[in-house]
Formats: structure tokens, sequence, C-alpha cells
């Protein structure tokens, strides 16, 4: 997303090598949010194996099902963790080392949210949006590119939209023995969890629509607002399949089987992309 974003302030299209760096940065932070993830996962399935191991889809993780066994999966956990931070470190030094504190705190945060912070009650949501401000943070300091507030807050409603939706697929999925998979969802109703979800997609729309009127990088005409609809419509398709298809439990899932999903992605990251392109100063 940084990179895209970025097309109106940093790229040259008349010098390849400055939007080749770019693009190379880009890939080597998203490498390295990718290890320190992976490093957080292996850790929440270590501790979440038992109860894992009494759900239907997630008793198939390698851990639950006994085919990484925990001594394997911790040490992997830290040399996943070192290779990020250690890498962060070393290969940001030319731009700044701010990506290795983001990346660092993003670490520390999501240890916090495996041990402690996600058996409190909304805290354990609110979490996981913080955690990807975190990595678009990353990213946009990576680059070298100054990020709009309201970027920043649509993507952390944009992760709230997600995780109140794998709540309430999780509670649809499990009923009754919901809270013994994850003691939290105790404390969640599926009304409690739609009145939420109707808050935060609202206010995702909205904060997405002042951040294409008011971000500094953008066409001065607010042409970026043609890409509002794609927007919405990703919204309120996500809506459709967790309501008839009983989806969301796993986004990543719902977007690699949904066609219009799909290319309603593309068709938001081409517009953005011709926006930025023809109407750059």
């Amino acid at each position: 997303m940084a990179l895209v974003f970025s097309i109106d302030d940093k790229w040259q299209l008349t010098e390849p090598s400055t939007w080749l760096d770019l693009l190379g940065w880009s890939v080597v932070t998203f490498v390295l949010l990718c290890l320190i993830s992976s490093a957080d996962y292996l850790v929440n399935d270590v501790i979440d194996r038992e109860s894992d191991r009494r759900h239907p889809t997630k008793r198939n993780r390698p851990i639950a099902a006994g085919l990484l066994s925990v001594r394997a999966a911790l040490i992997w956990a830290v040399i996943f963790a070192s290779v990020a931070i250690g890498g962060a470190f070393a290969l940001t030094a030319p731009l700044t080392w701010h990506v290795g504190a983001v990346i660092s705190g993003y670490l520390v945060l999501m240890v916090a949210y495996t041990l402690v912070l996600k058996h409190i009650v909304l805290i354990d949501m609110l979490v996981i949006g913080a955690g990807f401000v975190l990595r678009a943070m990353a990213g946009g300091l990576a680059i070298d590119v100054p990020i709009s507030p309201w970027l920043y807050v649509v993507t952390a409603l944009g992760a709230l939209f997600l995780i109140i939706n794998k709540r309430r697929a999780e509670i649809t999925l499990l009923e009754s023995g919901a809270a013994n998979h994850r003691p939290i969802l105790e404390e969640y109703s599926l009304a409690l969890l739609d009145q939420i979800g109707a808050l935060v997609t609202a206010s995702t729309l909205i904060a997405y629509g002042l951040y294409t009127f008011t971000a500094e990088n953008l066409p001065d005409n607010n042409s970026m607002m043609l890409t509002i609809p794609f927007v919405l419509y990703g919204l309120l398709r996500y809506l459709y399949l967790v309501d008839r298809h009983k989806e969301g439990g796993s986004p990543e899932e719902v977007l690699l089987k949904d066609r219009p999903l799909q290319i309603d992605i593309l068709l938001w990251l081409a517009t953005a992309a011709a926006v930025l392109v023809v109407f750059r100063d």
C-alpha cells in the first residue's frame, strides 16, 4: 500500500533506478514482516495447541496435529525473529533505523497479545488493529514516504473489520463450544459483534473517504475519490460472504476463494495507481 501511494511523491518515471529501489526496499520489508509474523504465529500456536485440537479446522495446524514439535516450533520462532529484527536494523541502515524499531515493537506487542492481551475483552481486537498499523508504518518508513494519519486510521479500522467478522464466524461455527476453544469468545455475543461491526464498517468507509480528500501526497483535484466505490463494494461483499456462506473465520481464504472480491481489489489498485500517475504534479 505504501508503495502504491508513493507514486505521486517519489516515483520518477524517467528514472527507473528510483522506483526499482523503492520496490526493492518494499519487498525486503515485506519479507521481514512475514518472518516476524511467522515467529509470533508459531509461539501462538504452541500456546493454543490444546484448544486448537478441539477446533474443526485448526486441529489440522502442524503443531496441533503433532506434525511439528513444540521444541522445533520455538526454535524456528527464535530464528525467524532474530533474522527479522537483525535484518531490519542491518538492511535498512542506509535509510533509517526506525524500521527495525517498529518491527521490534511489533514483536513485543504481539507477544504481549499472545500471552496476556488476547484474554481481555475488546482489547484483544484493538491490539490486532494496532499490529496492522505498525506494519503499514514499517512499509512507509522503509521507502521514506510520509503516510497520512487517515490511512493509519483506515488500516486500524480495516483490521478491526476483519477480526470482528472472524470472531463472529468462530462463534457461529463452534456455537456453545466457542468458549472452550477461545475463552474470550464467552465475552462476545452475535448481537454485540453485529453492533460493533456496523460501527466499524461505517467508520472505515468514512475514514477512507476523508483520506482521499485530505492526504497531502494525493492529487489536489480530489480524484482519489474515484476509488471509494471499490472500498465500499469490498466491505459489502465481505459482509455478504460472512452472512450467506458463514465465511470470515479466515480472511485469507475468503480472498483466495472469492473472484468478485479479487477483481474489486485489482480494480482499486489499478484506479489508485492511474489517478496518482495521471494527476501527478
